[in-house]
């Protein structure tokens, strides 16, 4: 018979990092679509982003590890660095997370302003192919997860600059991509503005095409640039 989990030890290996897991997605979404909807204007869209990531990670990223999406969830549980339990549960609060502040804008913003945008929601833009869009996404994904191995996960970094970097790789993707494919890189940024204002167009590509490129971006740099189970240890949770 397994015994309960004792409160300190519930409170610090689920409730603390599920919570924050549930926060950094909400600032995503709340501040970049929030700027898709307010302005448009792509720098500001790419630093609202960058921005809220990049800050969240040096707010909370030493609670859950800081991962904040889906797409980089999974890349952690596939190299082992989370449990498949701890990963459905980030995961789920993540895209909670999401849905929550795609639906505070909706409130926050009159209808007229953020309908012809579907409130954010990531969409392929003439004349880019499917095709296109998704080795757009998994390429982005691929830059952000292969830059949160290096600086958050690998020892011989300095953890001192992993928000900066995280955040400034976000807004570098959304510079490259963000006018062809909303440059999403995250299920949870694409799921709930869609949600919200039922545009769903393409949806399945904004979680496929992620994952993609999240899952050989951290089994490149965790078997080959750091070597079979290095730095175990220093699990994200």
């Amino acid at each position: 018979m397994s015994r309960r989990m004792p409160p300190a030890t519930l409170l610090a290996e689920w409730v603390r990092p599920l919570t924050v897991e549930f926060i950094g997605p909400f600032a995503l979404v709340f501040a970049g679509a929030g700027a898709i909807i307010a302005d448009g204007d792509l720098v500001a869209v790419a630093l609202a982003h960058g921005l809220a990531i990049g800050l969240f990670v040096m707010a909370a990223g030493h609670i859950s590890g800081g991962l904040y999406n889906p797409a980089l969830t999974v890349g952690f549980v596939a190299t082992g660095r989370l449990t498949p339990q701890k990963g459905a549960a980030y995961a789920a609060v993540q895209v909670l997370g999401g849905l929550a502040a795609a639906g505070l804008l909706a409130v926050a913003f009159d209808k007229d302003l953020w309908d012809p945008v579907n409130l954010g929601a990531p969409q392929i833009a003439s004349p880019f192919s499917t095709g296109q869009a998704f080795l757009l996404e998994a390429v982005m994904t691929f830059f952000l997860m292969f830059v949160v191995f290096g600086v958050a996960v690998d020892k011989r970094s300095p953890k001192e600059i992993a928000g900066l970097a995280i955040g400034l790789t976000i807004t570098m993707d959304i510079f490259l991509g963000g006018a062809a494919t909303g440059a999403a890189m995250n299920p949870a940024r694409a799921f709930g503005p869609a949600l919200v204002a039922n545009a769903w167009d393409d949806q399945w590509l904004y979680w496929a095409a992620p994952a993609a490129g999240a899952i050989v971006a951290a089994l490149l740099y965790e078997y080959v640039i750091m070597g079979k189970g290095v730095g175990r240890q220093d699990k994200a949770a």
